[in-house]
């Protein structure tokens, strides 16, 4: 694959809209370069509406403009592409779901938790702790009406009895700790799409009682046949609902005074690989191909309605995804093809490996980024805490994001010191990986040996295939000396240390308990 270099320069009109936010001598400090020359309108004072949209394992593979191999069409994404400003080193915190989304949301590592391993089951209690500030929190604090719309999958506190996956859970009461405890006005979606109660929530109820049960076979969804299903659920209509939802919302806060913050929680491509009516067969390829398609329509309808609703140019468009690509919903079929999710990187979700975290991010403002460039600057999803605060001039206290780094500057084509100078990634295993410019450590953990440390050059070697630990020890030894500092800090940001959630957080060894409910 083929990535093309960064485009950079701050033109005078960003300058002016951002001094507007932080005042002229923020904007100084933030940006300190010179003027390109290039005129134009001013953009509007007021603060940007901010649109996320998260596909759910998608590869970074699987957008036709960022991967000039790709098989499968995705014209919406690839617009988008063209319109603003793609990031070709962009990582979700983790290899899967639950963590990488609370990393978004808190600007912290979700190893920094009680969660070591895995993802939330069905009916746990939420991962963010009640007075943790959040993402969405902090824009209504600004003045900011927010919404997810879409995946949650952060946990709720389900009335009933008992816990977990073996909770008898009531569907007719309020559930607490969910979406609209956290930062969020409003809330609409299911709750993971191939985990119970099969039906959708709306802020803190259920829409449709689930009294039917699941008995669609393993195709569909695979370990929760007879689990409690609203009568008429369908799969293939989640998308498309919450993607109507999603445009509607935009309409309506169009129309509002106050800027809107929509966390568009897409629940695809990932299973249950349910394309559909219209999308089933389209691609000529596999059902995740379609999938993939759908993904990108749904994606471009939210980002059209931005346009029909007249407010465009006020918006700040995030498009990303949550991990890799999965390798249980189709990849094999797709690689027949020649269409390769995880690009030219090895793995794909969950995994340590970098087709497991490192995924596809294009950030769109009119007026503010140029469009049509490329970004190589190390970017994880757990900076958009921290640059949205310095968009909307908020300070955030020493124990709010955490791991979450200003990239403000990044995006309106500063240059200077790479803000982010490591990253850390993490995998369903438990196990930790830590990058530093080109040097990637990785730490291969199981229960009851000892760890197996290796080293890559991502420069010299971007699919991993060669260990070079032995000949630079001592950049082997440096990053993990990072690592655990990051680890003993509480913080990988500049700061006083605060405190991890558990003492449970080893580097050298697989987890063995997978998690517990923040106290």
């Amino acid at each position: 694959m083929h990535w093309e270099p960064m485009t950079s320069g701050t033109v005078c009109n960003r300058r002016a809209f951002l001094s507007g936010l932080a005042g002229a001598a923020g904007a100084a400090m933030l940006f300190g370069c010179a003027h390109t020359g290039r005129t134009g309108p001013p953009p509007a004072k007021r603060t940007p509406n901010i649109v996320v949209i998260l596909a759910d394992d998608l590869g970074v593979g699987d957008i036709n403009a960022l991967n000039p191999d790709a098989k499968i069409p995705t014209p919406h994404l690839d617009a988008l592409v063209r319109e603003g400003m793609a990031f070709t080193d962009a990582h979700s915190a983790s290899a899967v779901c639950t963590p990488s989304r609370y990393a978004l949301l808190t600007g912290r590592y979700a190893w920094r938790t009680t969660l070591q391993r895995w993802v939330i089951a069905p009916y746990e209690p939420p991962l963010i702790a009640p007075n943790r500030l959040t993402l969405p929190g902090m824009l209504q604090g600004r003045g900011y009406h927010t919404a997810c719309i879409g995946k949650w999958h952060l946990g709720w506190d389900w009335a009933g009895e008992g816990d977990g996956p073996e909770k008898q859970a009531v569907f007719d009461a309020p559930i607490a700790g969910g979406p609209t405890t956290r930062g969020f006005d409003y809330y609409f979606g299911t709750d993971v799409p191939n985990f119970p109660p099969f039906t959708f929530i709306e802020n803190d109820r259920v829409v449709v009682q689930p009294t039917d049960r699941n008995t669609a076979d393993d195709t569909i969804i695979v370990g929760y046949d007879g689990a409690p299903m609203a009568p008429g659920w369908r799969f293939d209509e989640i998308l498309p609902t919450i993607t109507d939802r999603a445009v509607s919302y935009v309409h309506e806060r169009a129309r509002a005074a106050e800027p809107f913050f929509l966390f568009f929680s897409m629940t695809s491509p990932h299973e249950p690989i349910s394309p559909s009516a219209r999308f089933r067969g389209a691609s000529g390829i596999a059902p995740i191909a379609d999938f993939i398609m759908e993904t990108d329509w749904s994606a471009g309808r939210v980002i059209q309605a931005l346009e029909e609703a007249g407010v465009a140019e006020d918006t700040l468009v995030v498009f990303t995804a949550d991990n890799g690509a999965s390798h249980y919903t189709g990849m094999d079929t797709l690689l027949e093809h020649g269409h390769q999710s995880s690009g030219p990187y090895r793995g794909r979700k969950a995994q340590i490996w970098e087709g497991g975290h490192r995924v596809p991010l294009v950030v769109r403002w009119p007026g503010v980024v140029a469009p049509g460039t490329r970004n190589d600057q190390l970017i994880g999803l757990n900076d958009l805490f921290a640059t949205t605060a310095a968009i909307v001039d908020e300070r955030l206290p020493d124990n709010a994001g955490e791991d979450s780094v200003n990239m403000l500057h990044v995006l309106t084509g500063g240059v200077g010191v790479p803000p982010r100078d490591a990253i850390v990634h993490h995998d369903t295993r438990g196990g930790f990986a830590i990058r530093q410019g080109p040097w990637k450590l990785v730490i291969l953990v199981d229960y009851d040996t000892p760890p197996v440390f290796e080293l890559y050059n991502l420069e010299d070697d971007p699919g991993e295939t060669c260990n070079v630990r032995d000949a630079h020890p001592d950049i082997a030894d440096r990053l993990l000396a990072l690592l655990e500092r990051y680890v003993e800090e509480g913080r990988s940001t500049a700061g006083p240390a605060q405190p991890n959630d558990t003492d449970a957080i080893d580097i050298r060894a697989r987890a063995r308990e997978r998690w517990a409910p923040p106290r």
